[in-house]
C-alpha cells in the first residue's frame, strides 16, 4: 500500500501598510499558484485579515500582534504557534528586522525552509541592490530566487463589488487629498485639490472625497468650496475602495495607500509625488498611472496635474 504524502504547509508573513500590502497581491498569487495543494497560512495585521480572507488564496490567516521585544509572554506565544504550525517553507515578503528573527523562534531541527532576508536563511534574496527596487520588482526577484518564475498580474477581481449604498451619479472621480498626519511634506495643497473638484463638477463629473478623521480639515476645506463634492470620509472598507476605483472615471491623489487600491483595479490614476517619497519605489501600479512629483508639491502646478486626467468625454 503505498504511503499518502503528507500536505505541504506553507506561511507567508506580510505586514505593512495599505499600498505595500495591495502590492502584494501578485507575490500572494504566484505563491498559491507555485503550492496549489498547500495549506497556506498568512501572518499579517488585524487590519488586513477580514479584507484578506475574501481573496481566498489562504487557508488560514494568522494576526500578529508584533510584540515588543520585553513582552516575553506574548513572543513566547508566537513561537509555540510558529513552531506548531510545521511549515515546510515560509516566504517572508515583509523582509523586515522584526521578521527576519523570526526564524530564530523555530527549533533548530524543525527549522522551515526561508524565503527572505534572514541571517542564514535556505532561500535569500540575493540581489544586495534590492533595496533600490520597487516593492513589486522585489518581491518578484526574491521569489524568483526561491523558485517562483511565475508571478502573475494582481488580480483584485474578489474585491470589488457593488457600490448603490453610495448612491452616487454614474460619473464621479475619487480624490484623495490627504495621507499620514505627520507627514504633511507628502500631501497637495486643499486649496489646489478643491479648485480640481471645482473643475470636475464644471464637467459634469462628481468629486468622491476619500479619507478619514486625519484628513477632516483637508476634506472640510475642499466641501467648503466645492459643496457638490460628495465627502465619503471614514465611511469606506478596503473592499469599498477597490468597488468604489473599478467604477470611478478618474482618480486623483497624493502618495497614500488608498490611491494603491484604487489603481490596482485599473482606474485611471494621477498620483502626486514630493521629495519625501521615491515613486521608482513605491508607486501604485495598475494599467493606466501617471506619476508627477515636485519636491515640494506646493509648486505643482494646478495645471499640470489637470493636463495628465483623461476626461470622459460630455454626454451633451
Amino acid at each position: 500500500m503505498s504511503e499518502v504524502k503528507a500536505q505541504q504547509r506553507i506561511l507567508v508573513i506580510k505586514h505593512g501598510a495599505l499600498g505595500d500590502v495591495v502590492l502584494a497581491q501578485s507575490p500572494f498569487q504566484a505563491v498559491r499558484a507555485h503550492h496549489p495543494d498547500a495549506h497556506i497560512t498568512l501572518l499579517t495585521t488585524s487590519l488586513f485579515k477580514p479584507f484578506l480572507e475574501k481573496s481566498d488564496l489562504f487557508d488560514a490567516i494568522w494576526v500578529d500582534e508584533k510584540p515588543k521585544i520585553w513582552q516575553i509572554i506574548k513572543i513566547s506565544a508566537l513561537k509555540k504557534k510558529l513552531q506548531q504550525g510545521r511549515f515546510d517553507r515560509v516566504y517572508d515578503l515583509q523582509t523586515s528586522s522584526r521578521t527576519g528573527s523570526y526564524l530564530k523562534l523555530f527549533k533548530l531541527s524543525e527549522t522551515p525552509e526561508w524565503s527572505g532576508v534572514a541571517k542564514g536563511c535556505s532561500h535569500p534574496h540575493k540581489n544586495t541592490e534590492r533595496g533600490k527596487l520597487h516593492t513589486l520588482e522585489r518581491q518578484a526577484e526574491q521569489l524568483q530566487d526561491a523558485g517562483i518564475d511565475n508571478i502573475p498580474a494582481a488580480d483584485f477581481g474578489w474585491a470589488v463589488g457593488e457600490i448603490e449604498k453610495f448612491s452616487l451619479p454614474s460619473k464621479f472621480a475619487l480624490l484623495v487629498p490627504g495621507g499620514a498626519a505627520h507627514r504633511p511634506e507628502k500631501r497637495w495643497p486643499a486649496e489646489k485639490y478643491a479648485d480640481l473638484a471645482m473643475h470636475l463638477a464644471v464637467n459634469n463629473i462628481t468629486p468622491v472625497l476619500l479619507g478619514g478623521a486625519a484628513e477632516a480639515d483637508v476634506l472640510s476645506d475642499i466641501l467648503t468650496k466645492c459643496p457638490e463634492a460628495i465627502d465619503l470620509s471614514g465611511k469606506t472598507s478596503l473592499t469599498d475602495l477597490a468597488s468604489l476605483g473599478a467604477s470611478a472615471v478618474l482618480a486623483i491623489g497624493n502618495d497614500t495607500g488608498p490611491l494603491h487600491m484604487i489603481a490596482a483595479v485599473d482606474c485611471p490614476v494621477t498620483v502626486l509625488f514630493s521629495a519625501a517619497s521615491d515613486p521608482a519605489r513605491a508607486r501604485p501600479r495598475g494599467a493606466d498611472v501617471t506619476v508627477l512629483r515636485e519636491d515640494n508639491l506646493a509648486n505643482l502646478a494646478f495645471l499640470k496635474v489637470l493636463e495628465t486626467l483623461k476626461m470622459p468625454k460630455s454626454d451633451d
